[in-house]
Order: C-alpha cells, then structure tokens, then sequence
C-alpha cells in the first residue's frame, strides 16, 4: 500500500523517473484482483487570493475541487491584507491487476517523455565528445608520429 501513496505524490509533483520506478515495483508484485469500491485520495492546499485562480485552474488531471475554506480574518484591518484559504482537492483511485492506481495525467506523460528527450540529447551530446577526444587524440598522433 504504501507504494501507491509514493505514486500519487510522484504523479501530483510530477516526478517522471519516480513514477516509472515505482510502477515498476508494483508490477513486480503480484497484486491479487479484487473488487473495492474506489478510493479517494485528498489533499489541503493552503493559497492566497490572488493565487485561488491560477491553482484551480492548473490542478492536474484527475484531481477534482472538494472545498473552499477561508481561514483569514474576517475583518480587514489594512488594504494590503489577503484572504487566506484552504483549498480540499481529491483524485479517485481505481481498483487494477496491481493495485490501486490513478489514471495517469497527460501532463506527467508528457513531463516523463521531455526528460527521455532529455536523456536522449545527453547522450548524444557525450557520444559527440568521446568521437571530439578520439579525433583530437588521432590527430596529435599524427602530428607526432615517435610520441615526442
């Protein structure tokens, strides 16, 4: 169980190479099918006003608002002041041949197919200098020929 918490946590701070490490060991487990009802996982995001917006609107896939609560002062002493809230976000988690998981949001997909992008050109960039130090090293080779 404690598995598909660190996956939701992976998912929601969408943490790509987390995500695949941990959907790996759960198909390394042999979790039993059964039929649950499913679950809901929650979360309380503490905001600003002006921050209200923007986080709602950009909340990942899956995830749903629950509430609002507003946990500042009624009264508003200055006019630079503002409101706090607490913002309840839950997401659903289904019942799978491993477990409970989540349905993966396209911005982790697309999060998890920018840092294999991002491996591929590491790669290549390393390759490109071992062939530089190669070539660098044949040419002094050729420029001293008795290795003075």
């Amino acid at each position: 169980m404690a598995e598909e918490g660190v996956l939701e946590e992976a998912e929601f701070y969408n943490i790509g190479p987390l995500i695949r490490i941990i959907k790996d060991r759960m198909e390394e487990k042999d979790y039993p099918v059964t039929q649950v009802p499913p679950k809901h996982v929650y979360r309380v995001l503490q905001c600003q006003e002006e921050e209200l917006t923007q986080m709602v609107s950009t909340m990942s896939d899956g995830w749903r608002f629950e509430q609002l609560v507003n946990i500042g002062s009624s009264y508003n002493y200055s006019g630079e002041d503002q409101a706090e809230f607490l913002c309840v976000v839950s997401k659903e988690l289904h019942s799978s041949p491993h477990g409970l998981s989540s349905e993966s949001s396209r911005k982790t997909k697309s999060a998890e197919e920018q840092l294999e992008e991002e491996q591929q050109q590491e790669e290549e960039e390393v390759e490109v200098e071992q062939v530089q130090v190669e070539a660098d090293t044949q040419e002094k080779g050729a420029a001293n020929p008795r290795g003075e």
